[in-house]
C-alpha cells in the first residue's frame, strides 16, 4: 500500500489522487486501503514519517563514521544527495505533499527535517569553529546545501549519465566548495 501510495503521489499529487487510485496500483479492492489506514492523508502521513526517518537514519549513520569537519560535512551530503537521487519517487512526496498533513502529522515529521537540519547546522558550525569553514550565516549555508540535495529528487530521473551515488560525490564537493575557508 505504501509503494503504491508513493506512486501515485508522485504522479498525480496528493490532492488529485484518490483512494482508488492507490488501491488500483496496489491491486486491491478501493476499501482494502482502510484496513491499513484510516485516510489517505494518514497514508501520505507514514510515507512522509518513515521518508524522513530513514533520510536522517542513513545521515546519521554516515556523519558518525567520518572524522572531522569536512569529512562529516562530505558525508553528510553525499548520503542525503544520493538517497534523494535512489529514492527521488518517496524524496518528492516526502518533500513536495507537506501542506497536505494535518496539523498534528506535520508537526511529527517537520520535527525530523528539524533533526535533519540542526545535524547539518552543527557540522557546519564545528567547521567554523575549528577555522575549517569560512561561513558567515550558518543558518543560510545549511538551508541553501539542503534545497540543493532535495532538489535531486525532481531532476534526477530525467538526468541520465549519473548514479546516485556520483551525484552524490558530486554535490558534497559543491558543499564543501561553499564553506571552505
Amino acid at each position: 500500500m505504501l509503494a503504491a501510495g508513493v506512486e501515485a503521489f508522485a504522479e498525480r499529487g496528493y490532492h488529485a489522487t484518490t483512494t482508488r487510485d492507490i488501491a488500483a496500483r496496489a491491486g486491491v479492492s478501493a476499501g482494502a486501503l482502510y484496513v491499513h489506514f484510516r485516510s489517505k492523508e494518514e497514508l501520505l502521513h507514514a510515507i512522509c514519517r518513515r521518508g524522513h526517518e530513514r533520510a536522517l537514519a542513513l545521515v546519521g549513520e554516515a556523519v558518525a563514521g567520518a572524522d572531522g569537519p569536512e569529512a562529516r560535512l562530505r558525508a553528510y551530503v553525499r548520503t542525503f544527495t544520493s538517497w534523494h537521487a535512489r529514492e527521488h519517487l518517496v524524496a518528492r512526496v516526502v518533500q513536495d505533499e507537506l501542506d497536505a498533513l494535518d496539523p498534528e502529522h506535520f508537526a511529527e515529521v517537520a520535527a525530523r527535517r528539524r533533526e535533519l537540519e540542526h545535524l547539518l547546522r552543527g557540522i557546519v558550525e564545528d567547521g567554523v569553529a575549528a577555522g575549517a569553514f569560512a561561513v558567515d550565516d550558518v543558518p543560510a549555508v545549511a538551508l541553501a546545501v539542503l534545497s540543493l540535495g532535495i532538489d535531486v529528487a525532481r531532476w534526477s530521473p530525467r538526468s541520465p549519465g549519473r548514479s546516485p551515488e556520483q551525484v552524490g560525490d558530486l554535490y558534497a564537493d559543491l558543499a564543501v566548495r561553499m564553506v571552505r575557508a
